[in-house]
Protein backbone atom coordinates (compact mmCIF):
# COMPACT_ATOMS: atom_id res chain seq x y z
CA UNK A 1 0.00 0.00 0.00
CA UNK A 2 1.15 3.41 -0.62
CA UNK A 3 2.36 5.59 2.09
CA UNK A 4 3.16 8.97 1.49
CA UNK A 5 4.99 11.40 4.36
CA UNK A 6 3.53 15.13 4.16
CA UNK A 7 4.85 18.33 5.19
CA UNK A 8 1.96 19.28 6.99
CA UNK A 9 2.67 19.63 11.00
CA UNK A 10 -0.65 20.02 12.73
CA UNK A 11 -0.77 17.75 15.08
CA UNK A 12 -3.59 15.83 16.76
CA UNK A 13 -4.07 14.92 20.83
CA UNK A 14 -2.35 12.19 20.56
CA UNK A 15 0.82 13.85 19.02
CA UNK A 16 0.56 12.26 15.69
CA UNK A 17 0.23 14.00 12.44
CA UNK A 18 -2.95 14.21 10.80
CA UNK A 19 -1.09 13.26 7.36
CA UNK A 20 1.71 11.42 8.87
CA UNK A 21 0.37 8.74 6.68
CA UNK A 22 -2.00 8.74 4.05
CA UNK A 23 -2.61 4.91 2.91
CA UNK A 24 -4.06 5.29 -0.81
CA UNK A 25 -5.89 1.81 -1.03
CA UNK A 26 -8.15 3.06 2.67
CA UNK A 27 -8.73 6.75 0.76
CA UNK A 28 -11.75 5.48 -1.59
CA UNK A 29 -15.16 4.29 -0.99
CA UNK A 30 -14.26 0.96 -1.75
CA UNK A 31 -13.22 -0.17 1.70
CA UNK A 32 -11.03 -2.47 -0.23
CA UNK A 33 -7.50 -3.16 -1.09
CA UNK A 34 -7.85 -2.16 -4.75
CA UNK A 35 -4.66 -2.22 -6.11
CA UNK A 36 -4.95 -5.53 -5.48
CA UNK A 37 -8.41 -6.29 -7.35
CA UNK A 38 -6.49 -4.17 -10.34
CA UNK A 39 -3.60 -6.61 -9.94
CA UNK A 40 -5.40 -9.53 -10.23
CA UNK A 41 -7.65 -8.49 -13.42
CA UNK A 42 -4.40 -7.46 -15.43
CA UNK A 43 -3.02 -10.67 -14.16
CA UNK A 44 -5.81 -12.83 -15.09
CA UNK A 45 -6.26 -10.68 -18.33
CA UNK A 46 -2.52 -11.49 -19.79
CA UNK A 47 -2.93 -15.81 -18.61
CA UNK A 48 -5.69 -15.81 -21.16
CA UNK A 49 -8.86 -16.13 -18.03
CA UNK A 50 -12.11 -14.11 -18.34
CA UNK A 51 -12.20 -10.98 -17.20
CA UNK A 52 -15.42 -10.55 -18.31
CA UNK A 53 -16.99 -7.19 -17.17
CA UNK A 54 -20.97 -7.78 -18.21
CA UNK A 55 -23.75 -5.92 -16.28
CA UNK A 56 -27.00 -6.90 -15.61
CA UNK A 57 -30.28 -5.33 -15.01
CA UNK A 58 -32.75 -7.26 -13.31
CA UNK A 59 -36.20 -5.96 -13.22
CA UNK A 60 -38.49 -7.09 -10.51
CA UNK A 61 -42.41 -7.14 -11.01
CA UNK A 62 -42.87 -7.95 -7.01
CA UNK A 63 -46.15 -9.26 -6.32
CA UNK A 64 -46.34 -12.34 -8.70
CA UNK A 65 -46.82 -10.78 -12.56
CA UNK A 66 -49.30 -12.46 -15.01
CA UNK A 67 -47.45 -14.24 -17.16
CA UNK A 68 -50.58 -14.66 -19.68
CA UNK A 69 -51.00 -10.66 -19.69
CA UNK A 70 -47.37 -10.10 -20.40
CA UNK A 71 -45.36 -12.72 -22.33
CA UNK A 72 -47.88 -15.40 -23.05
CA UNK A 73 -51.56 -14.14 -23.85
CA UNK A 74 -52.77 -17.81 -24.85
CA UNK A 75 -55.64 -16.53 -26.93
CA UNK A 76 -56.49 -19.63 -28.27
CA UNK A 77 -57.35 -20.89 -25.29
CA UNK A 78 -61.21 -20.23 -23.95
CA UNK A 79 -61.98 -16.69 -23.09
CA UNK A 80 -61.47 -17.39 -18.60
CA UNK A 81 -57.60 -18.21 -19.31
CA UNK A 82 -56.94 -16.30 -22.14
CA UNK A 83 -55.20 -12.73 -21.63
CA UNK A 84 -57.85 -9.93 -20.34
CA UNK A 85 -55.97 -7.48 -22.67
CA UNK A 86 -55.49 -9.70 -25.85
CA UNK A 87 -51.98 -9.69 -27.59
CA UNK A 88 -49.75 -7.64 -29.62
CA UNK A 89 -48.00 -8.74 -32.67
CA UNK A 90 -44.13 -8.85 -32.55
CA UNK A 91 -41.73 -7.85 -35.44
CA UNK A 92 -40.62 -11.56 -35.21
CA UNK A 93 -43.18 -13.34 -37.44
CA UNK A 94 -45.57 -16.05 -35.12
CA UNK A 95 -44.56 -13.97 -31.96
CA UNK A 96 -47.15 -11.88 -29.66
CA UNK A 97 -47.04 -10.71 -26.31
CA UNK A 98 -49.92 -9.67 -24.19
CA UNK A 99 -52.16 -6.91 -25.60
CA UNK A 100 -50.41 -3.72 -23.73
CA UNK A 101 -46.72 -4.86 -24.48
CA UNK A 102 -47.22 -2.87 -28.13
CA UNK A 103 -43.98 -0.91 -27.65
CA UNK A 104 -42.02 -4.10 -26.69
CA UNK A 105 -43.34 -6.30 -29.36
CA UNK A 106 -41.59 -4.11 -31.82
CA UNK A 107 -38.10 -4.86 -30.39
CA UNK A 108 -38.90 -8.45 -30.51
CA UNK A 109 -35.81 -9.05 -32.47
CA UNK A 110 -33.73 -7.60 -29.35
CA UNK A 111 -35.74 -9.44 -26.76
CA UNK A 112 -36.78 -13.28 -25.94
CA UNK A 113 -39.50 -14.70 -23.47
CA UNK A 114 -39.47 -17.64 -21.49
CA UNK A 115 -42.25 -19.69 -21.20
CA UNK A 116 -41.69 -22.70 -19.36
CA UNK A 117 -39.65 -20.62 -16.48
CA UNK A 118 -41.29 -22.89 -12.80
CA UNK A 119 -40.24 -23.44 -9.96
CA UNK A 120 -44.07 -24.66 -7.87
CA UNK A 121 -43.92 -22.24 -5.08
CA UNK A 122 -46.41 -20.05 -4.83
CA UNK A 123 -45.37 -17.99 -1.35
CA UNK A 124 -44.40 -14.44 -2.20
CA UNK A 125 -41.37 -14.44 0.23
CA UNK A 126 -39.97 -18.38 -0.78
CA UNK A 127 -40.83 -17.63 -4.15
CA UNK A 128 -38.80 -14.76 -4.27
CA UNK A 129 -36.13 -16.22 -2.48
CA UNK A 130 -35.90 -19.19 -5.05
CA UNK A 131 -35.63 -16.91 -8.09
CA UNK A 132 -33.02 -14.36 -6.40
CA UNK A 133 -31.11 -16.80 -5.58
CA UNK A 134 -31.87 -20.43 -7.12
CA UNK A 135 -32.87 -22.06 -3.68
CA UNK A 136 -36.08 -22.56 -2.34
CA UNK A 137 -36.66 -21.50 1.03
CA UNK A 138 -40.41 -22.15 2.58
CA UNK A 139 -39.31 -20.60 5.73
CA UNK A 140 -39.40 -17.00 4.37
CA UNK A 141 -43.28 -16.99 4.17
CA UNK A 142 -43.06 -17.84 8.07
CA UNK A 143 -40.57 -14.93 9.04
CA UNK A 144 -37.74 -17.36 8.41
CA UNK A 145 -34.24 -15.23 6.90
CA UNK A 146 -32.88 -15.80 2.77
CA UNK A 147 -30.21 -19.07 3.91
CA UNK A 148 -28.79 -18.29 0.34
CA UNK A 149 -26.89 -15.43 -1.90
CA UNK A 150 -28.76 -13.62 -4.54
CA UNK A 151 -27.03 -13.77 -7.71
CA UNK A 152 -26.05 -9.88 -7.29
CA UNK A 153 -24.11 -10.88 -3.83
CA UNK A 154 -22.56 -13.92 -5.63
CA UNK A 155 -21.35 -11.21 -8.48
CA UNK A 156 -20.32 -9.06 -5.89
CA UNK A 157 -18.15 -11.70 -3.91
CA UNK A 158 -16.47 -13.42 -7.50
CA UNK A 159 -15.67 -9.77 -8.66
CA UNK A 160 -15.32 -7.48 -5.84
CA UNK A 161 -17.24 -4.99 -4.06
CA UNK A 162 -16.35 -2.06 -6.43
CA UNK A 163 -15.25 -2.33 -9.99
CA UNK A 164 -11.42 -2.10 -10.11
CA UNK A 165 -11.04 1.00 -12.73
CA UNK A 166 -14.04 3.18 -11.96
CA UNK A 167 -14.66 2.74 -8.34
CA UNK A 168 -18.37 2.01 -8.81
CA UNK A 169 -19.78 -0.76 -6.88
CA UNK A 170 -20.38 -3.94 -8.26
CA UNK A 171 -24.03 -4.46 -7.11
CA UNK A 172 -26.07 -1.80 -6.94
CA UNK A 173 -30.08 -1.38 -5.87
CA UNK A 174 -32.63 0.97 -7.25
CA UNK A 175 -35.17 -0.86 -5.29
CA UNK A 176 -35.32 -3.55 -2.74
CA UNK A 177 -36.38 -6.85 -3.37
CA UNK A 178 -36.65 -9.62 -0.99
CA UNK A 179 -33.72 -12.24 -0.61
CA UNK A 180 -31.53 -9.52 -2.74
CA UNK A 181 -28.95 -10.09 -0.14
CA UNK A 182 -25.56 -11.75 0.94
CA UNK A 183 -26.70 -14.10 3.07
CA UNK A 184 -23.50 -15.93 4.47
CA UNK A 185 -21.25 -13.86 1.85
CA UNK A 186 -21.17 -11.30 4.54
CA UNK A 187 -22.24 -7.20 4.14
CA UNK A 188 -19.64 -6.62 2.53
CA UNK A 189 -21.52 -8.23 -0.74
CA UNK A 190 -24.63 -7.00 0.12
CA UNK A 191 -26.73 -4.21 -2.88
CA UNK A 192 -25.08 -0.84 -2.46
CA UNK A 193 -28.84 1.35 -1.61
CA UNK A 194 -29.83 4.46 -3.80
CA UNK A 195 -30.81 6.24 -0.54
CA UNK A 196 -29.55 9.19 0.63
CA UNK A 197 -27.22 7.92 3.07
CA UNK A 198 -25.70 5.59 0.54
CA UNK A 199 -25.40 8.67 -1.97
CA UNK A 200 -23.46 10.27 0.39
CA UNK A 201 -20.81 7.61 0.89
CA UNK A 202 -20.43 7.32 -2.83
CA UNK A 203 -19.67 11.07 -2.52
CA UNK A 204 -17.09 10.24 0.19
CA UNK A 205 -19.07 12.63 2.46
CA UNK A 206 -15.73 14.55 3.11
CA UNK A 207 -15.48 18.07 4.49
CA UNK A 208 -13.25 20.31 2.50
CA UNK A 209 -9.73 20.10 4.48
CA UNK A 210 -10.45 16.38 3.43
CA UNK A 211 -10.63 16.34 0.20
CA UNK A 212 -7.81 19.33 -0.17
CA UNK A 213 -5.45 15.75 1.64
CA UNK A 214 -6.55 13.90 -1.38
CA UNK A 215 -6.01 17.01 -4.11
CA UNK A 216 -2.45 17.73 -2.03
CA UNK A 217 -1.95 14.10 -2.22
CA UNK A 218 -3.06 13.87 -6.09
CA UNK A 219 -0.82 16.87 -6.72
CA UNK A 220 1.96 15.23 -5.09
CA UNK A 221 2.74 12.46 -7.85
CA UNK A 222 3.38 15.87 -10.31
CA UNK A 223 5.84 17.36 -7.59
CA UNK A 224 7.28 13.57 -7.01
CA UNK A 225 7.64 13.05 -10.87
CA UNK A 226 9.76 16.36 -11.09
CA UNK A 227 11.75 16.15 -8.25
CA UNK A 228 12.82 12.54 -7.91
CA UNK A 229 12.13 10.81 -11.10
CA UNK A 230 15.90 11.22 -12.92
CA UNK A 231 16.66 9.12 -9.19
CA UNK A 232 13.94 6.45 -10.84
CA UNK A 233 11.97 6.94 -7.23
CA UNK A 234 8.77 7.61 -9.30
CA UNK A 235 9.48 4.18 -11.15
CA UNK A 236 9.58 2.59 -7.92
CA UNK A 237 5.69 3.21 -7.38
CA UNK A 238 3.45 0.47 -8.34
CA UNK A 239 1.24 1.60 -11.32
CA UNK A 240 -1.82 -0.03 -8.99
CA UNK A 241 -1.54 1.77 -6.28
CA UNK A 242 -1.74 5.06 -8.45
CA UNK A 243 -4.89 3.86 -10.27
CA UNK A 244 -6.37 2.79 -7.06
CA UNK A 245 -5.69 6.64 -5.90
CA UNK A 246 -7.41 8.02 -8.85
CA UNK A 247 -10.65 6.26 -8.13
CA UNK A 248 -10.93 8.31 -5.12
CA UNK A 249 -11.87 11.88 -6.69
CA UNK A 250 -13.20 9.74 -9.58
CA UNK A 251 -16.80 9.99 -11.48
CA UNK A 252 -18.74 7.19 -10.70
CA UNK A 253 -21.15 9.60 -8.97
CA UNK A 254 -22.48 11.02 -11.46
CA UNK A 255 -23.61 7.96 -12.69
CA UNK A 256 -26.53 8.10 -10.58
CA UNK A 257 -27.00 11.91 -11.60
CA UNK A 258 -29.73 12.30 -14.48
CA UNK A 259 -28.72 15.97 -15.11
CA UNK A 260 -25.19 14.33 -16.59
CA UNK A 261 -27.34 12.88 -19.11
CA UNK A 262 -28.72 13.52 -22.76
CA UNK A 263 -32.06 15.81 -21.79
CA UNK A 264 -32.79 14.19 -25.31
CA UNK A 265 -32.23 10.83 -24.04
CA UNK A 266 -34.22 12.15 -20.42
CA UNK A 267 -37.30 13.06 -22.51
CA UNK A 268 -37.41 9.81 -24.76
CA UNK A 269 -37.13 7.79 -21.39
CA UNK A 270 -40.15 9.98 -19.94
CA UNK A 271 -40.84 11.26 -16.48
CA UNK A 272 -42.40 7.76 -14.33
CA UNK A 273 -40.05 6.49 -11.84
CA UNK A 274 -40.05 2.83 -13.37
CA UNK A 275 -38.28 4.74 -16.66
CA UNK A 276 -36.26 7.23 -14.42
CA UNK A 277 -34.90 3.60 -12.79
CA UNK A 278 -33.97 1.83 -16.32
CA UNK A 279 -32.02 5.21 -17.21
CA UNK A 280 -29.83 5.37 -14.14
CA UNK A 281 -29.38 1.61 -14.36
CA UNK A 282 -28.29 1.92 -18.32
CA UNK A 283 -25.84 4.68 -16.47
CA UNK A 284 -24.44 2.82 -13.91
CA UNK A 285 -23.69 -0.44 -16.01
CA UNK A 286 -21.49 2.29 -18.34
CA UNK A 287 -19.87 3.33 -15.11
CA UNK A 288 -18.64 -0.62 -14.08
CA UNK A 289 -21.84 -1.89 -11.97
CA UNK A 290 -22.01 -5.35 -13.15
CA UNK A 291 -25.42 -6.02 -11.45
CA UNK A 292 -28.14 -3.58 -10.57
CA UNK A 293 -31.59 -4.53 -9.48
CA UNK A 294 -35.21 -2.57 -9.32
CA UNK A 295 -38.24 -2.84 -8.26
CA UNK A 296 -42.02 -1.96 -9.85
CA UNK A 297 -44.76 -3.85 -7.43
CA UNK A 298 -48.20 -3.63 -7.22
CA UNK A 299 -48.71 -7.05 -9.15
CA UNK A 300 -50.07 -8.70 -6.50
CA UNK A 301 -53.21 -8.87 -9.14
CA UNK A 302 -56.57 -11.24 -7.34
CA UNK A 303 -59.10 -8.68 -8.37
CA UNK A 304 -60.08 -6.68 -11.83
CA UNK A 305 -57.32 -7.67 -13.17
CA UNK A 306 -57.67 -5.91 -16.12
CA UNK A 307 -58.20 -2.74 -13.88
CA UNK A 308 -55.12 -3.19 -12.43
CA UNK A 309 -52.74 -3.13 -15.33
CA UNK A 310 -53.79 -0.12 -17.24
CA UNK A 311 -51.14 1.66 -15.58
CA UNK A 312 -48.53 -0.92 -14.87
CA UNK A 313 -48.92 -2.45 -18.03
CA UNK A 314 -48.10 0.56 -20.54
CA UNK A 315 -45.64 1.80 -17.90
CA UNK A 316 -43.53 -1.34 -17.98
CA UNK A 317 -43.83 -1.91 -21.84
CA UNK A 318 -42.20 1.83 -22.12
CA UNK A 319 -39.16 1.23 -19.78
CA UNK A 320 -38.37 -2.05 -21.21
CA UNK A 321 -38.78 -1.32 -24.78
CA UNK A 322 -36.86 2.33 -24.87
CA UNK A 323 -34.41 0.54 -22.91
CA UNK A 324 -33.54 -2.13 -25.36
CA UNK A 325 -33.25 0.37 -27.84
CA UNK A 326 -31.27 2.40 -25.71
CA UNK A 327 -28.47 0.03 -24.72
CA UNK A 328 -28.95 -1.38 -28.52
CA UNK A 329 -27.91 2.13 -30.06
CA UNK A 330 -25.15 2.42 -27.86
CA UNK A 331 -23.70 -0.54 -29.15
CA UNK A 332 -23.72 -2.21 -25.81
CA UNK A 333 -26.36 -5.16 -26.38
CA UNK A 334 -23.58 -7.41 -25.90
CA UNK A 335 -22.77 -6.38 -22.40
CA UNK A 336 -25.67 -5.36 -20.86
CA UNK A 337 -28.23 -7.88 -20.04
CA UNK A 338 -31.81 -7.00 -19.07
CA UNK A 339 -34.03 -9.54 -16.75
CA UNK A 340 -38.04 -8.77 -16.31
CA UNK A 341 -39.19 -11.37 -13.78
CA UNK A 342 -40.73 -11.95 -10.43
CA UNK A 343 -41.87 -14.62 -7.66
CA UNK A 344 -44.31 -16.42 -9.32
CA UNK A 345 -46.79 -16.21 -12.19
CA UNK A 346 -50.93 -15.99 -11.82
CA UNK A 347 -53.59 -18.33 -12.23
CA UNK A 348 -54.38 -19.24 -15.68
CA UNK A 349 -58.12 -19.24 -14.66
CA UNK A 350 -59.89 -15.91 -13.64
CA UNK A 351 -61.05 -15.77 -10.74
CA UNK A 352 -64.46 -14.63 -9.20
CA UNK A 353 -62.83 -11.28 -8.52
CA UNK A 354 -62.47 -10.77 -12.09
CA UNK A 355 -58.53 -11.52 -11.23
CA UNK A 356 -56.17 -14.15 -11.09
CA UNK A 357 -53.90 -15.20 -7.26
CA UNK A 358 -50.69 -16.95 -6.72
CA UNK A 359 -49.49 -19.69 -9.42
CA UNK A 360 -45.79 -20.86 -8.93
CA UNK A 361 -46.26 -24.07 -11.63
CA UNK A 362 -45.38 -21.43 -14.17
CA UNK A 363 -43.81 -18.13 -14.01
CA UNK A 364 -42.89 -15.06 -15.82
CA UNK A 365 -39.43 -14.29 -17.60
CA UNK A 366 -38.02 -11.94 -20.46
CA UNK A 367 -34.46 -11.11 -21.45
CA UNK A 368 -32.70 -9.05 -23.21
CA UNK A 369 -29.02 -8.22 -24.80
CA UNK A 370 -26.17 -9.93 -22.49
CA UNK A 371 -24.84 -11.53 -25.63
CA UNK A 372 -27.58 -14.00 -25.78
CA UNK A 373 -29.23 -15.00 -29.37
CA UNK A 374 -32.71 -13.15 -28.92
CA UNK A 375 -35.92 -12.80 -30.63
CA UNK A 376 -36.81 -16.41 -29.74
CA UNK A 377 -39.30 -17.77 -27.41
CA UNK A 378 -37.59 -20.41 -25.05
CA UNK A 379 -39.90 -23.60 -24.18
CA UNK A 380 -43.80 -23.59 -24.01
CA UNK A 381 -46.61 -23.66 -22.08
CA UNK A 382 -49.90 -26.32 -22.06
CA UNK A 383 -52.96 -25.41 -23.83
CA UNK A 384 -53.81 -23.22 -21.13
CA UNK A 385 -51.19 -21.40 -19.78
CA UNK A 386 -50.55 -23.99 -16.45
CA UNK A 387 -47.39 -25.59 -16.29
CA UNK A 388 -44.59 -25.97 -18.92
CA UNK A 389 -45.26 -28.24 -22.16
CA UNK A 390 -41.35 -28.43 -22.95
CA UNK A 391 -38.57 -29.31 -20.44
CA UNK A 392 -39.40 -26.43 -17.35
CA UNK A 393 -36.14 -24.14 -16.86
CA UNK A 394 -35.74 -23.91 -13.34
CA UNK A 395 -34.44 -21.31 -10.89
CA UNK A 396 -31.07 -23.17 -10.87
CA UNK A 397 -30.61 -23.54 -15.02
CA UNK A 398 -31.47 -19.77 -14.94
CA UNK A 399 -28.67 -18.92 -12.61
CA UNK A 400 -26.67 -21.33 -14.44
CA UNK A 401 -27.33 -19.44 -17.39
CA UNK A 402 -26.53 -16.26 -15.55
CA UNK A 403 -22.98 -16.91 -14.14
CA UNK A 404 -22.09 -17.30 -17.93
CA UNK A 405 -23.61 -14.55 -18.61
CA UNK A 406 -20.87 -12.79 -15.97
CA UNK A 407 -18.41 -14.89 -16.62
CA UNK A 408 -18.83 -17.06 -12.73
CA UNK A 409 -17.12 -20.46 -12.53
CA UNK A 410 -20.31 -23.33 -13.11
CA UNK A 411 -18.44 -24.93 -9.96
CA UNK A 412 -17.90 -22.12 -7.90
CA UNK A 413 -17.85 -22.10 -4.06
CA UNK A 414 -18.24 -20.33 -0.94
CA UNK A 415 -17.56 -20.88 2.78
CA UNK A 416 -21.39 -20.93 4.41
CA UNK A 417 -21.93 -20.08 8.02
CA UNK A 418 -21.23 -23.60 9.07
CA UNK A 419 -17.63 -22.77 7.96
CA UNK A 420 -18.29 -25.46 5.26
CA UNK A 421 -17.66 -25.16 1.53
CA UNK A 422 -20.78 -25.17 -0.69
CA UNK A 423 -21.16 -24.50 -4.62
CA UNK A 424 -23.26 -21.52 -5.51
CA UNK A 425 -25.12 -23.62 -8.10
CA UNK A 426 -25.48 -27.56 -8.07
CA UNK A 427 -27.97 -28.79 -10.27
CA UNK A 428 -28.38 -25.72 -12.89
CA UNK A 429 -27.67 -26.05 -16.62
CA UNK A 430 -27.60 -23.02 -18.60
CA UNK A 431 -30.49 -22.68 -20.91
CA UNK A 432 -29.79 -24.32 -23.87
CA UNK A 433 -31.27 -21.73 -26.33
CA UNK A 434 -28.98 -19.43 -24.98
CA UNK A 435 -25.62 -20.95 -24.70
Amino acid sequence: MLQMLSTDQHRDCDGKTRRDFLKVGALGATGLTLPHLLQARAQAAEAGLSTANKSIVWLWLSGGPTHIETFDPKMTAPVEYRSVTGEAKTNVPGVTLGGQFTKTAQVMDKFSVVRSFAHNDSGHGSGTHYVMTGYSNRNLDNGGLPSRPSIGSIAARHRGANHPVTGMPTYVRLGGIGSDGPAFLGKAYAPFGSDNTAKSNMRLATTTDRIGDRRELLSGFDRLNKDVDQSGIIDGLDAFEKQAFELVLGNAPKAFDLKYEDPKTVEKYGSSSLAKQMLTARRLCEAGCGFVTLNYGGWDMHGKIADSLKRRGPEVDHAVATFIEDVHQRGLSDDVMLVVTGEFGRTPKINKNAGRDHWGPLCTLGVAGGGLPMGQVVGESDAKATRPASDPITPQDFMATLFQVLGIPRKLQYVDQAGRPVYMIEDGDPIREYV
